[in-house]
């Protein structure tokens, strides 16, 4: 999956990344469903094995427009882990608790323990990205968080963490037809905000934003990947294959057992 790896330092240009391609996988969406049923068997494997060595850290970043896919990226790649060994966090609208601290205030405290695998559905990125856009705090202030987010994230690895982020790149058309499919299904209904039509007329300013946080804050500590996401499919191989890979990276071994346990018998209930 390197190929959607961003190079550290090198400068995003959203149009010239097709949020169609499917070029890692040509057999198929037949054959690549076969695959990711093997990925996902893989990744429990591998989630179980970080569980009992409880000793590396994973996070995950997901961020995407609206309609992007990030819950659906969640409930198809981590539906086979042992949910002891994992945890999703959702970041929404600041509370006036949060507002009152620094803004990465409430992202530490979710940053994940030893053993654990935690995903971050939107992150500290908003701070970016919707801040940015939507001009809620002056510029000033802004431009200068993807040097924090770049000294947060080094001191996570530096402690411990393997951090994988990934954008989600859909296109405006396919934002709309999945914008539609919720207007037409009244059992989705909930899930449609006349607000994400607001955002959905910022199209450019976004990608834009993201430009910049993908060009600034992709390092070799905590990588960007530009998945693209068009298809449901294809974008779930992308990111459990990554995901996999990086588990698979650490050497994981389960712990050994006590001494002497080759003798124990277990006896029979009186």
């Amino acid at each position: 999956m390197d190929r959607y790896r961003v190079t550290p330092g090198s400068t995003v240009d959203l149009s010239q990344r097709d949020p169609a391609d499917r070029s890692a996988f040509p057999e198929g969406k037949s054959e690549g469903r076969a695959h990711f049923k093997f990925l996902r068997s893989r990744l429990a494997e591998l989630q179980r094995l970080l569980w009992a060595e409880d000793r590396h850290k994973v996070l995950v970043v997901l961020q995407a427009m609206d309609t992007g896919g990030k819950d659906g990226t969640i409930r198809n790649v981590f539906s086979g882990v042992n949910p002891q060994g994992i945890d999703v966090q959702n970041f929404k609208a600041p509370t006036p608790e949060e507002l009152s601290h620094d803004y990465l205030w409430r992202i530490h405290e979710h940053a994940p323990r030893a053993g654990s695998l935690t995903v971050f559905n939107r992150s500290h990125y908003e701070d970016v990205l919707i801040v940015r856009v939507l001009n809620l705090v002056p510029e000033e202030r802004w431009s200068r968080r993807y040097d924090h987010i770049n000294s947060f994230e080094k001191m996570l690895a530096d402690e411990g963490t393997t951090i994988l982020k990934f954008y989600l790149h859909i296109s405006p058309e396919e934002q709309a037809e999945r914008l539609q499919a919720r207007l037409d299904d009244p059992t989705r209904n909930w899930k449609f905000n006349t607000g994400d039509l607001d955002h959905r007329k910022l199209w450019p300013d976004y990608m834009a934003a993201y430009e910049a946080m993908l060009s600034r804050t992709s390092t070799e500590y905590a990588p960007w990947y530009i998945v693209p996401a068009n298809s449901k499919w294809y974008r779930n191989i992308v990111v459990a294959e990554t995901i996999v890979s990086a588990l698979a990276g650490l050497d994981m071994k389960y712990p050994p057992g006590e001494d002497g346990l080759e003798g124990v018998v277990i006896p029979p209930v009186a």
